[in-house]
């Protein structure tokens, strides 16, 4: 991961870390239900950019790297992972 994506994301996270105890607040002071749902939704959403940002990261750094090697076990095993990224994703 380059150092402005690690910046990124970092700061993302910092970002959604706050949103995170501005939900905190929310139950706390028994702010009406489907606004608290409303910004986990928004939380959820900020998690997934990054994650989506991470496996873009993975794909065109580790992954890119794996296929053009010739260590055929590195190649298979990124794509393991890649592939129960996938199959985990789909469980949740």
């Amino acid at each position: 991961m380059n150092a402005t994506s690690k910046t990124d994301l970092l700061r993302r996270l910092k970002s959604i870390s706050g949103h995170v105890r501005g939900v905190e607040k929310m139950i706390e002071d028994d702010t009406y239900c489907i606004d608290v749902i409303g910004q986990i939704q928004a939380v959820q959403a900020a998690l997934n950019k990054v994650n989506v940002q991470i496996l873009d990261d993975h794909l065109h750094g580790c992954l890119a790297t794996a296929i053009r090697g010739q260590d055929v076990g590195e190649r298979e095993k990124m794509l393991s992972e890649i592939a129960a990224v996938f199959e985990k994703s789909t469980k949740l």
